[in-house]
Parts: structure tokens; sequence; C-alpha cells
């Protein structure tokens, strides 16, 4: 067994609900200190955006409750839209309602905002990585970014990976 004292997650979601487990495993690696990056791809780079306020709960992929219990939602889903795919609930506001509901929860059980904790990341020198090639294909500028991140392409995350035996894909 390997006595690597690195880590390495590829950060790929870029919605609400996903924004956390990156920062959270990243922060609990450096707490078992260990040398963590994170490699943000595709919509992951929603996670080193300057304003993450618009960021929403993702419906899709979650279970017919939604990611929090919210029976009376389907029973008025099923009631005035009775005949509309699950897939197109992503236009309704429960995206809106999940994520307020959510936020709401994780502010009473005492966990972090997102731009916490990923600023406590920062502050612990998790190394963030932005892939130049997506940064370029969605048409961002390096200026929409938070400071402190590096701009690179895939051969680096995978130069990353070297000597590590920790690699997340979330």
């Amino acid at each position: 067994m390997s006595d690597s004292k690195k880590m390495t997650i590829i950060a790929t979601k870029g919605t609400f609900d996903w924004a956390f487990p990156p920062f959270i495993i990243a922060s609990t690696g450096v707490a078992m200190d260990k040398e963590v990056t994170i490699f943000f791809t595709f919509y992951g780079l929603n996670l080193l955006l300057k304003d993450t306020s618009k960021l929403r709960v993702s419906p899709m992929g979650k279970t017919p409750k939604g990611p929090m219990k919210l029976p009376w939602v389907l029973k008025i889903t099923k009631i005035y839209f009775p005949k509309i795919p699950k897939n197109l609930l992503v236009f309704f506001p429960h995206r809106h309602l999940a994520t307020y509901l959510m936020k709401k929860t994780m502010k009473k059980n005492g966990v972090a905002k997102l731009d916490e904790l990923r600023a406590m990341c920062q502050e612990f020198d998790v190394k963030f990585i932005a892939c130049e090639m997506t940064v370029d294909l969605f048409g961002y500028s390096k200026d929409d970014f938070i400071d402190g991140v590096e701009f690179a392409g895939a051969a680096t995350y995978f130069d990353e990976c070297d000597g590590s035996n920790h690699n997340l894909y979330m």
C-alpha cells in the first residue's frame, strides 16, 4: 500500500448541491495531512466563479422527492401537471425552492456556506486548477474566476496524479 500524501479530485458538476462534495473532501484531505489538488472542468468551473449566487440545486438525477423531502410539491405537480415528463420539471420553480430549503437546512445544521468552504480550502493550500480548454470552450475570461486559480490542461491533472493514491471524480 502506498504511503502517498497526495490526493486529486476532478470536479465536473456545477450545481449548488454538487458544489459541496469536492470542497468538503478536499478540506478533509488537508486535515489528514494530504496535499490536495482539485481540477475543475466543464460545469465544475461554476464553482470557481467569483459570483456563485446563481447556483441552484439540480432536480435531475434525484429521487422523485428531490434533494429535500417535499412530498407536497410532488402532489401539486401531479395534480396540475399530471402528464409532464419528470425531466421537464427543471423549468418549474422547484430548483429555487429546493435551493432555498437546502441553504436553510445547511445553516440550521452549521454547515459552512459555499464561498466560506471554498475560501477555507484556499487558506489550507488546496490547489485549484481550471481546465483551460473548457474555460475557452465556455467563453470565460480569467477575470471571471476567483484569485488563486491556476489555468492548465488535462495533462497537468495527470502530472498532479503522479504519486497520488486518491483520485476522485465528482
